[in-house]
């Protein structure tokens, strides 16, 4: 087996010894005739200390002062994704609480509306002595209901430095037991 190393791209291409030509007949691969060469590229990490791929995290933070609502936060997290400076990788947005949520939908009232009297149809408020959760006290039962059916994070492609949406998708935070502080994580990771 011959290896040759090719340092700067820290890859190693691997081929049965003697080297045949690369576009040349029939060649044996780990004792397997066959027409044509197979080649095995494999790429690895020079140990140099240095990352290739980078890490970034940040919380959002939010206080509403409505019991439930929907807020656009596709701004936010695309400012944090400039700061991470990645251009290709992924962007992972979760609520880091059980009563709201992060979700991509279009940015439009009349279905932001719709959202919220399908979820209260869904899982209503009142009577709050319908669920067996409010019983510890609490009065918030629908909104772990709400935020289950909603989504706890959201995953998006970064390709070019950019969020890779469709058309219209925007990122959301969903908020369904408001009135006090809560966050959202934003972490992204790529090159």
């Amino acid at each position: 087996m011959v290896e040759w190393k090719l340092p700067k791209l820290h890859t190693r291409v691997r081929f049965p010894s003697p080297a045949p030509d690369f576009l040349a007949g029939p060649c044996s691969v780990f004792g397997m005739p066959g027409k044509g060469c197979f080649l095995q590229l494999e790429v690895f990490w020079k140990d140099s200390g240095e990352s290739l791929m980078k890490s970034y995290r940040k919380e959002l933070w939010f206080n509403l002062p409505e019991k439930a609502a929907f807020v656009n936060i596709t701004e936010e997290v695309d400012e944090c994704l400039k700061q991470s400076g990645v251009k290709e990788g992924f962007v992972l947005v979760n609520s880091m609480h059980i009563t709201s949520s992060v979700f991509i939908n279009d940015d439009e009232t009349g279905l932001h509306e719709d959202f919220s009297k399908w979820l209260e149809k869904l899982a209503p408020h009142e009577p709050a002595s319908r669920y067996r959760h409010n019983l510890t006290g609490e009065d918030n039962a629908d909104a772990h209901l709400k935020r289950q059916v909603m989504g706890r994070e959201v995953m998006v492609a970064v390709t070019g430095g950019s969020l890779d949406f469709g058309p219209w998708e925007q990122i959301f935070y969903g908020e369904f037991d408001g009135q006090r502080k809560k966050r959202v994580l934003v972490k992204i990771i790529g090159e």
